[in-house]
């Protein structure tokens, strides 16, 4: 059984955006740390970072566990904002979510690791839909994705998915969620006849991919 080292960091360090509360941010923490407890060999990726916050109590979590030099935490982002809607997307809660919103540069992400003293991830400045294979680990322990669009979600999944060992998981922030519909849309169209078993807590999917 996990420890408890993500209720500790959560007690001891800000979340520095309104992007993610703390409920949901401490699921996508403790399945992090069940992940490492579990011995689940793997990077950990988290596609959509924004200003950082998932990933650095992400790097925390790593630091705190003594698996900083045994795993290497990437980031991806297209660093352009949210993209264009689909009619996936469609609903008369999310109107707020638009296309541009949510832009953060490259510099201002890495400069809240430097604020905080903490190592950097390998960091990728790209739409999702334009990468391939050879810009993700060949072995995921541990995703985060954070997409909030129909398109974002689905490109996500088809690039982690493969390379997701059997015991890794994958956390989806928005999932069932009214104001971001896309998103379980996503997950439901590519989980269907997967080794997958789904749950969510606090709007946050949580796919655990079967042994065997």
């Amino acid at each position: 059984m996990a420890s408890l080292i993500h209720q500790s960091l959560l007690s001891s360090y800000p979340i520095i955006s309104d992007q993610i509360k703390r409920p949901a941010l401490a699921v996508v923490l403790r399945e992090l740390e069940q992940v490492i407890a579990s011995g689940v060999g793997g990077d950990i990726v988290e596609f959509g970072c924004y200003i950082g916050t998932t990933n650095l109590f992400m790097r925390r979590l790593l630091d705190q566990t003594g698996q900083s030099a045994n795993r290497q935490l990437h980031a991806y982002d297209s660093f352009a904002g949210l993209p264009a809607k689909t009619a996936a997307d469609s609903s008369p809660a999310g109107l707020q979510f638009q296309g541009g919103e949510l832009t953060v540069s490259k510099k201002q992400f890495l400069q809240e690791f430097q604020r905080a003293h903490l190592h950097p991830p390998v960091v990728h400045k790209a739409w999702f839909k334009d990468l391939t294979g050879h810009d993700v680990p060949n072995q995921i322990a541990y995703a985060f994705l954070d997409g909030d669009f129909y398109e974002s979600i689905l490109s996500s999944l088809q690039i982690v998915w493969p390379r997701l060992v059997p015991g890794g998981i994958i956390t989806i922030d928005d999932y069932e969620r009214a104001a971001l519909p896309g998103v379980s849309r996503a997950v439901h169209d590519f989980c269907r006849n997967k080794p997958v078993t789904i749950h969510h807590e606090h709007n946050i999917g949580i796919l655990s991919r079967r042994r065997g």
